[in-house]
């Protein structure tokens, strides 16, 4: 495989990381395309440490993460300006406005004010929150909010674009939506992670990794079994 080629991609290799000595991932060795994976599994299988370490949230006690343009997890400019990130806690600012939300991560990734608007109003359009723009992220609806925070994540149009649960706890037709942007609307060239139990995305067109067969295994349990 060719260095040009690799440098579109996520490229995890050898990954371990665990939480008070309990192992999480293990030798975990992964490459990610641009365009839409799902990384589906379980709740407490590594879904989301995965996307935090991708992200350089956290740190892995052994292995390396590759990221397109060669970045790193801790270059202090890929946060800033290349990943996008939607926590399952979305972490909108409550005192902001909805368009205030997005305008200060455009502004933080240095894009140009025109260039700000321009996508505040492509995104706010996608999905479907132009009428709620100038309200605060706690006069709306969980649906809204979820809507909102995808929003807020894509105005830098991410090279890295991470998804933890997007749709949890979601009726059906915010589950639509959402769909919808992921299925039709990525920014070009990004390499989207979505960490999800949801059997809803399934119908999404995308590469999957069943992350269930990463746990570590309980060797006691074996002959029980």
């Amino acid at each position: 495989m060719s260095p040009a080629y690799e440098n579109d991609q996520v490229i995890c290799r050898g990954l371990s990381f665990g939480y008070g000595g309990a192992p999480v991932l293990a030798q975990f060795t992964a490459t990610f395309s641009p365009g839409l994976t799902l990384v589906q599994g379980f709740s407490g299988c590594g879904k989301s440490t995965l996307l935090k370490l991708i992200a350089g949230y956290l740190r892995p006690a052994a292995g390396t993460i590759e990221l397109p343009g060669r970045l790193s997890p801790t270059d202090g400019n890929y946060q800033r300006t290349a990943l996008g990130f939607v926590f399952q806690q979305l972490n909108l600012l409550p005192l902001a406005t909805v368009r205030r939300n997005l305008e200060l991560v455009g502004a933080l990734a240095g894009l140009p004010a025109r260039t700000v608007a321009a996508r505040t109003r492509k995104y706010l359009g996608l999905l479907g929150l132009e009428a709620y723009a100038e309200r605060r992220p706690g006069t709306l609806s969980g649906g809204q909010q979820q809507r909102a925070a995808i929003a807020r994540a894509l105005i830098k149009e991410p090279t890295v674009f991470l998804l933890d649960e997007p749709t949890s706890g979601l009726d059906d037709l915010n589950c639509r939506v959402i769909m919808k942007l992921l299925g039709e609307h990525l920014p070009a060239g990004c390499v989207c992670l979505v960490a999800t139990h949801d059997q809803r995305l399934a119908a999404l067109p995308h590469e999957s990794l069943d992350f269930n067969r990463f746990l570590p295994v309980e060797r006691h349990l074996v002959a029980l079994a």
